[in-house]
Formats: structure tokens, sequence, C-alpha cells
């Protein structure tokens, strides 16, 4: 397993689920969640720097979950989080973001705040991070179980534009 905090990242229309793992790769925990729009690649950049402000490593790679069909197929969802993970990409290089599988990870987190009594408006608020947090727990547990850097690696290929 590499060394470094890892960002889990849930993109949506609305907000994006921020998450962290510890340096040693193996628990994601929640961040925040920040509004969709409009500077968004901006404060990520901004926990990135406050996580290198904090630890020796800083964050090492970024997660971000990519929305496929039950199929595995990919619809207009993924296309516009390829289209965010292209400009995430361009503005947080060099570090390394990959696309990871994160079919159903939302109704999970549903499901898993509805069970611990968490309602309305207030698991709307944070339902983003918990799927944030789902979508990097699988990452860190597939990367321990194979060795291997989880998802697809986006590679670079516009300049920055937040």
């Amino acid at each position: 397993m590499r060394h470094g905090v890892r960002l889990g990242i849930d993109p949506g229309d609305a907000r994006i689920g921020i998450a962290r793992s510890d340096p040693g790769g193996f628990l994601a925990t929640p961040v925040e969640t920040v509004r969709s729009g409009k500077g968004d690649v901006r404060r990520i950049r901004q926990i990135i720097a406050e996580i290198a402000e904090e630890t020796a490593d800083g964050v090492v790679e970024i997660v971000v979950g990519l929305p496929r069909s039950l199929s595995g197929g990919e619809g207009p969802a993924a296309a516009k989080v390829r289209a965010f993970s292209d400009r995430l990409t361009a503005s947080v290089a060099p570090l390394p973001v990959r696309l990871c599988d994160e079919r159903l990870t939302t109704v999970s987190a549903e499901a898993m705040l509805r069970d611990r009594g968490t309602k309305g408006a207030k698991r709307r608020a944070v339902v983003d991070q918990a799927a944030a947090v789902l979508i990097l727990q699988h990452a860190l547990d597939s990367e321990r179980a194979t060795g291997n850097p989880p998802g697809e690696l986006v590679a670079r290929s516009q300049e920055p534009d937040d």
C-alpha cells in the first residue's frame, strides 16, 4: 500500500462530497460538501493545501467516483464526471486523479444515513460526503487487496480553468 493521504470525491450537479484517508490508507472519513460550479475546483485545491499543512506527505492522489449503469455502461452523468475530472486534473497537476466505479454509492450512503436516523435536510447535507467516503474506502480496500492503484488514471489534457 502506498503511503499518503488520498481524497475521495463524489461529484454531483449541485454538490460535491469530499472525503479523505489517513496517511496509511486504511480509513476514509468525511471532510465537507462543496457547492458544484464556479469555484469548486479552487475549494478542492484549498482542501489539498490544508491537508499538506497538517501532514508530512500531503495528498498523494485523488479518487473520483465515476457513475456507471448496473450493466457497466456510461451515460450523461458519467460524461459530466469525466469533464469535471479533466478540469480537476488540469488544476491539481501533477497530483494524479483516478476515476473509480461508484455504482450505487449514493443509494448505499442514503440507506446508511437513514438507518442511523439522519433525516431530511440534514441527510441531504451529508449524503455526498458519505458517498465520497464509500468511494474512497472501496478504492483503499481494492488497492490493499490487489497491490495496484484503483481505477482509471485521468490523463492531463488541458490547462486549468476554475
